[in-house]
């Protein structure tokens, strides 16, 4: 059974893909009506998702043949859209439903997007019809001061040259909320700019942390040719584990020249995505948590970072692999001193022979992959603490208070527990 989003093989009835995150129950729960084996996703919901991701027609084909062993000619993929009613130019979304669903993400981190990112989450997230131009014009009326801070900034970089996906991946920490508690471990695709993990936790200067999100990567994915980190102590075990499990191949790389190490300013794919990063989610999360310290709910200590990783890293998590998902299918524009192709990271990732690259990674044995997740020591608890988690479920229970869905939620139940707890 494959995830329908984004195309990982799943396991025994799931009710969330263990890659993107997205819910997928509904694979089990309703019965198959295509010519798909087993009770895996029918073809609609295939070409659904596979077009609410804003996939060309051609490139769903693709994408059908090659994860799915679906052959269909583009003639009949036209008639399935059609009779689904998924039309990219007509039955427009009336406004007052696009300036809604606008309104609700500028109520969060979607305040940092500009109308080019803000229209591919209306298309995805929220699985609108509306013209690019009519979500400029909206931001323009509800977030002026938003669009007004917002300016173009041109920089001259170095030229970046991959022969495909899973020949490079880049890892590396965000620590700009580590003072708030959060931390932040992220790696990327040379080659196809694909967000590979992006995942958040007590502390990212674990190396068995580390080391399993990329286990758990690799698992999914197949083994790169090469990976680049910087200098910290922090990717020992994974650089480790990497040079091991390329020991036995007889390319240029194999063996200990498969991982690189280099200062943080050289690991240029990750960096440069934090800055989008930044801009477009991390800054909206720094702002609400300093707001609270100068309010005089946060003030740094062991126990309020603790509390902050309690009541927010779900939906902080949540939002991570929303973001996640919508780069991973958003379109990467051409430029000029770039080497490697344009277009969307997902479908460079899975299809690089529509862009002229190849596919540099290696397949692996899940056996040996779990002796290397069994030989890492456990990781800690949610917070950070587990004599502070169960002390703060505890509250948690005796007020009945309901897990958050949403920052205003969260923020209101970390005042109750801060003030339940005297800290």
């Amino acid at each position: 059974m494959f995830c329908p989003f984004c195309a990982v093989q799943l396991g025994d009835a799931p009710k969330f893909c263990p890659s993107c995150g997205m819910n997928v129950g509904f694979l089990t729960e309703r019965p198959s009506t295509s010519s798909s084996v087993g009770h895996g996703p029918t073809e609609d919901d295939l070409i659904r998702a596979y077009f609410r991701k804003d996939h060309s027609n051609e490139i769903i084909r693709d994408f059908l043949e090659s994860k799915h062993g679906i052959v269909m000619s583009l003639k009949t993929l036209k008639r399935r859209l059609k009779r689904l009613n998924l039309s990219r130019r007509a039955n427009y979304t009336p406004l007052e439903t696009v300036n809604a669903a606008i309104t609700t993400e500028l109520n969060g981190s979607g305040q940092l997007l500009g109308y080019r990112a803000m229209w591919q989450t209306l298309r995805q997230k929220h699985s609108l019809t509306v013209k690019r131009d009519n979500v400029m014009q909206a931001l323009r009326l509800l977030n002026p001061t938003g669009v007004s801070l917002r300016h173009r900034r041109r920089f001259v970089r170095r030229s970046y040259c991959a022969a495909g996906p899973n020949q490079v991946w880049h890892v590396d920490g965000y620590d700009k909320l580590k003072p708030f508690g959060i931390a932040i471990s992220g790696c990327i695709d040379g080659y196809s700019r694909r967000v590979m993990w992006l995942s958040s936790g007590s502390t990212n200067n674990d190396p068995a942390v580390i080391a399993q999100h990329y286990l758990q990567c690799v698992s999914s994915y197949g083994l790169p040719a090469r990976l680049r980190t910087d200098c910290g102590t922090e990717n020992g075990d994974m650089a480790a584990i990497h040079c091991s499990l390329r020991e036995d191949h007889t390319d240029e790389f194999a063996g200990s020249v498969s991982h690189m190490y280099g200062t943080s300013t050289a690991n240029q794919r990750i960096e440069s995505w934090w800055s989008f990063f930044r801009k477009q989610r991390t800054q909206f999360w720094m702002d609400l948590f300093s707001d609270l310290r100068e309010r005089h709910y946060f003030n740094g200590t062991h126990e309020h970072k603790c509390l902050v990783r309690y009541v927010f890293l779900g939906i902080f998590q949540k939002e991570l692999d929303e973001h996640r998902e919508l780069w991973n299918n958003h379109t990467i524009r051409p430029v000029r001193q770039s080497l490697c192709p344009s277009g969307k990271p997902e479908t460079m990732y899975h299809l690089p022979h529509r862009f002229g690259g190849r596919d540099c990674g290696f397949p692996v044995d899940p056996q040996v992959l779990q002796e290397f997740k069994d030989l890492l020591p456990p990781t800690n608890s949610l917070c950070g603490d587990a004599n502070l988690q169960a002390y703060f479920a505890n509250l948690e229970r005796q007020s009945q208070l309901a897990p958050p869905i949403n920052w205003p939620a969260a923020v209101d139940n970390y005042i109750r527990l801060k003030e339940m707890a005297g800290l």
